[in-house]
């Protein structure tokens, strides 16, 4: 989940001017595009071919067993609902528009493009969570428009965020509800997450730019700011808090979900709109994690738990989630801390054949044996390569990218894992539709030199999303 490539010795997501940087990038990688003399010779050319038969595989799959429903259940040749039980918002569809569009799988996106106009019902009656449906829906079709200039995609974006919104205006400390219902507007959720409640901003200001009207835009930044001002004297955050009253509901400050996408937003609302809060809130916030929650084990970097009050240790587990922290930590100018922990997620896989969705870092032990498909230690790969330029982290990519294939690769697609350590490797049964906007994604532009993306200046959502690079 995260990104951006930039301009010349800029940072991370599709940068607008020059921005502020912690400390100096590298310059970005040379990309040749197909047909040059460089890629004729390219090693990853073969890959390339992968990715797209691989997604071809899942996407066929997916349209021949559960073509408009929010995702396939491969073993079972089904489709499930992610939503509301009984009911279908497309999201795999939805999800997909812009890997199809970067693939140059036309007829494909036309068939997408064609069940969100003819198929697509928004105004269902039942709460939807809003931080999912904002970055997964919302930011699918935003960046489904930007690749088809098709005006539906954008209504359809913003019809969905204006039902969404009731969420926000109705909170009275602005930070949103955990659910509204799309078609009545009631709200429900009081206790929200960090993550949910603070990562809309580049969703809700891109609509707001493509349409003229601010109320998205500033809706995102006063939840954000909701959570800023109720921070510790050391300028740590907690995990949740209730909406109404202000209140901690969680006092442990982690990077791991529930807060993981909060510091990303920050810095993404800084790079693509310039606004020097974000800035000043990212880097403050940035500074005393690099202070309270950093440790040292084996000569690894990792991010334990700590009360936000005092600093005190409080634990030692990490999310596979969390890898995502080493590409932002780069791109918004710490490129050793970056590169050092992914490095240290690059160790952990020496002792896991896939990364476990949560480990205890001490002992190098799984707390949590599942693999859901996760995409963020990929994730990192592409933007530490924008980055540094190192091809260190194309090997990696390449590296996942086979193991993926041997150990989540069925007859139907992929299929997430209940328990890697487990022999055999103990299978689920879902295809998330994350898949097919993250993991297919971020091994393409990896590996094939995409003709309809501009590697030096892109910015991609949480959800993988492109909100800036299409060409």
């Amino acid at each position: 989940m995260r990104k951006i490539a930039r301009p010349r010795g800029l940072s991370r997501r599709g940068l607008l001017g020059a921005a502020a940087r912690l400390a100096p990038l590298a310059a970005v990688p040379t990309v040749s595009l197909p047909g040059s003399a460089a890629a004729a010779t390219d090693p990853y050319a073969a890959l390339a071919r992968a990715s797209v038969t691989e997604f071809r595989s899942a996407w066929d799959a997916y349209r021949r067993l559960a073509w408009g429903r929010d995702e396939l259940r491969p073993l079972t040749g089904a489709g499930s609902d992610f939503f509301i039980p009984g009911s279908t918002l497309g999201l795999t569809i939805v999800e997909a528009l812009d890997t199809l569009y970067l693939m140059e799988l036309d007829e494909e996106l036309d068939a997408g493009v064609q069940w969100v106009r003819d198929d697509l019902v928004l105004g269902q009656d039942a709460p939807v969570q809003v931080f999912e449906t904002i970055i997964r829906l919302v930011g699918g079709l935003l960046s489904g428009h930007l690749a088809t200039k098709d005006t539906v995609l954008l209504d359809r974006a913003r019809e969905l965020a204006d039902r969404l919104l009731p969420a926000f205006t109705r909170s009275p400390t602005g930070a949103p509800y955990r659910y509204v219902n799309l078609a009545t507007g009631a709200v429900s959720g009081k206790e929200n997450h960090l993550a949910e409640i603070g990562t809309c901003i580049t969703e809700f200001g891109e609509l707001s730019r493509l349409t003229g009207d601010r109320k998205y835009y500033d809706a995102a930044k006063k939840a954000l700011h909701a959570v800023y001002e109720r921070r510790s004297r050391l300028n740590l955050l907690g995990t949740g808090m209730n909406v109404e009253t202000g209140a901690w509901t969680g006092t442990t400050a982690t990077l791991d979900p529930p807060v993981d996408s909060f510091y990303e937003y920050l810095w993404d609302g800084w790079e693509l709109y310039r606004d020097e809060d974000l800035r000043t809130w990212y880097s403050t916030l940035t500074a005393a994690v690099l202070e309270h929650l950093t440790e040292r084990r084996s000569g690894r970097l990792w991010f334990r738990q700590a009360d936000m009050r005092t600093g005190a240790a409080t634990g030692h587990a990490q999310s596979e989630l969390t890898a995502f922290y080493a590409g932002l930590l780069a791109q918004s100018g710490r490129v050793a801390e970056g590169e050092a922990y992914h490095a240290s997620w690059a160790a952990a896989l020496r002792s896991f054949r896939l990364p476990p969705e949560s480990l205890d870092y001490h002992g190098m032990r799984a707390l949590d044996p599942s693999y859901p498909l996760r995409p963020e230690y990929v994730d990192s790969c592409l933007f530490l390569w924008l980055t540094t330029g190192k091809e260190l982290y194309r090997r990696r990519a390449a590296e996942m990218f086979r193991r993926q294939k041997q150990y989540c690769k069925v007859v139907n697609g992929y299929t997430v894992v209940r328990d890697v350590t487990a022999r055999p490797m103990k299978l689920g049964d879902l295809t998330p539709a994350y898949w097919f906007s993250e993991n297919a994604k971020y091994y393409y532009l990896l590996f094939a030199r995409a003709r309809r993306f501009d590697y030096r200046s892109n910015y991609l959502t949480t959800e993988g999303n492109v909100l800036r690079g299409l060409r």
